[in-house]
């Protein structure tokens, strides 16, 4: 199996997260090729991708609220948003579901946007901000919320609570609140707060991330095709007897169980676990 075939086996069955990782990946390689500045070592970003604090700017550009959170500084961004949010996404699905993942990940970034514009525009400071800290933040805080005493095992340092790294990070974030990266901090903030907003919502019987599943279950729909119904034509029935036919069912479920204890298995250690055999099962029974 070569490099290209595993990396689609880790889109198609990684799950959201896995997917949310990779679609970071495709846009920063996008700005790469069309936003990659000749003389200095960050993007320049226009005002219809990067969220900008200027009502005449944003009014106009609404998506900006949520673009933002797919494109990245450099590439040393990148990297430590992608292994960040690897980190909690594997302890959040620990509890909770992918439409729920999801769900958090747009409402958190939609409003750390929010909080951004507006705390800048009544500072009367005007600046634009990318990446995916926030939503980030938002998933990070949200688990914790959940199991603040989750032991985490950390290279260097042992097994550790996981309130304890999350407290480090939202230190870090106040101590350099007034640092060149405002804007960011303040993102970072909001996503956390909307986290710990989530689960407290969540755990009363209101979960939010269900208004991002009804969107999109409805734009789902509304692009599916309805299945025709064949036309049907009835014989009369002579009582002519049938030849047996010899039945697939055990041979289709055999397969799917297959799958399915495939994906349970990635599900809870992730797709890495798998063997080179197992793999390319996924990888025949995809074709």
């Amino acid at each position: 199996m070569n490099i290209l075939d595993d990396l689609k086996l880790q889109y198609k069955f990684g799950g959201i997260a896995m997917r949310i990782i990779y679609w970071n990946i495709a846009f920063f390689i996008i700005a790469l090729i069309f936003f990659w500045p000749k003389f200095t070592g960050a993007f320049d970003y226009p005002s219809w991708l990067a969220l900008s604090s200027d009502p005449q700017v944003f009014m106009f550009k609404p998506w900006t609220f949520l673009t933002y959170a797919f494109f990245h500084f450099d590439f040393w961004h990148l990297l430590f948003n992608m292994m960040v949010l690897n980190f909690a996404s594997n302890l959040f699905m620990t509890y909770f579901t992918q439409k729920q993942y999801l769900g958090l990940y747009i409402l958190s970034a939609l409003f750390a946007g929010i909080i951004f514009a507006l705390s800048f525009y009544f500072s009367n400071i005007y600046g634009s901000i990318v990446g995916a800290s926030a939503a980030i933040m938002a998933i990070l805080v949200a688990t914790t919320t959940y199991s603040p005493l989750m032991n985490v095992r950390l290279f260097l340092f042992g097994n550790v609570k996981l309130w304890h790294i999350t407290a480090v990070i939202l230190v870090l974030d106040l101590v350099q609140f007034r640092s060149g990266n405002m804007g960011g901090h303040i993102s970072h903030l909001a996503g956390a707060f909307f986290g710990f907003v989530y689960i407290k919502l969540l755990q009363n019987g209101t979960d939010l991330s269900l208004i991002i599943t009804r969107i999109l279950d409805f734009f789902s729909n509304l692009f599916r095709k309805s299945p025709k119904t064949p036309f049907k034509k009835v014989y009369r029935n002579y009582n002519k007897p049938t030849e047996r036919t010899t039945s697939r069912i055990v041979t289709k479920d055999k397969t799917q169980q297959q799958i399915d204890e495939i994906l349970d298995k990635i599900s809870q250690s992730g797709y890495d676990c798998l063997t080179k055999e197992e793999k390319e099962f996924l990888i025949k029974a995809g074709k």
